[in-house]
């Protein structure tokens, strides 16, 4: 079964204003290239060929660079008129990705982790393969959806932004997700209305059995969102230590 990828690329950008007044945040630069090239290196290096980007008023801007794509590539963009949540922006691109199995990725993440050893696996995969979390070490993960272990190390369940996080593994951002996806994100907005988080989709996974948890380890994941890790991630383009680059070498 083939795994597209949804791009979310929308929002307000508050947290880089006023930059995000003229320009979309995906389209600030990391040293010599925009955030979203290593974005969408990390997707197109996993094999990816069908990709849905979801963004705000600047899209026409992503259009313009990113254009058709590459060879044998299929790119749509969808326009989120205005930031409502994160359900809503994902069934914007939902009529270009059922059916198939996602790989879902907010734009404000860059990472060094390869995923093309879990797109393969998910592609091949005769039964449904659940879901795969990506996770990282985080000294103050209150911030985040934070990893609840068992016993042997597997995840048990996630908790959003806890005063007491109950470890230091902060999940969020790039998920991989099976056929069942549409279904558990609907039976979570009928669930939680507004409240709903991507979160609320993982949980189901993990209810199941059918979630895997991935630590990033020694590989890089910068969260691009504010001007100081914009900057962070700036100075490790420079150093070569992210890589932009659409093709594996």
């Amino acid at each position: 079964m083939k795994v597209k990828a949804i791009l979310l690329a929308g929002g307000h950008g508050s947290r880089l204003h006023p930059f995000t007044k003229y320009t979309q945040k995906t389209l600030l630069p990391l040293h010599n290239r925009p955030v979203i090239d290593y974005a969408l290196g990390t997707i197109r290096r996993a094999g990816i060929t069908d990709i849905t980007i979801v963004s705000n008023q600047f899209i026409g801007q992503i259009t313009k660079h990113v254009g058709a794509g590459l060879p044998n590539e299929r790119i749509h963009y969808v326009l989120e008129e205005e930031p409502t949540g994160v359900a809503d922006a994902l069934n914007l691109a939902r009529a270009y990705n059922e059916d198939c199995r996602l790989l879902i990725y907010f734009s404000d993440n860059i990472t060094t982790v390869e995923l093309t050893e879990e797109v393969g696996t998910f592609s091949n995969a005769e039964h449904p393969p659940g879901c795969i979390l990506l996770a990282r070490q985080e000294a103050n993960p209150q911030a985040f959806g934070v990893a609840v272990l068992g016993q042997n190390g597997e995840v048990v369940d996630i908790v959003e932004k806890p005063e007491n996080p109950p470890s230091d593994l902060a999940i969020g951002g790039i998920y991989m997700f099976d056929e069942a996806f549409w279904s558990f994100l609907d039976l979570g907005v009928e669930e939680k209305g507004e409240n709903f988080s991507i979160t609320d989709v993982n949980r189901r996974y993990i209810q199941q059995g059918m979630a895997k948890l991935i630590t990033v380890g020694e590989d890089t994941w910068v969260d691009c969102g504010t001007p100081d890790s914009l900057l962070h991630a700036s100075n490790m383009a420079k150093d070569g230590k992210l890589n932009p680059n659409p093709f594996r070498t």
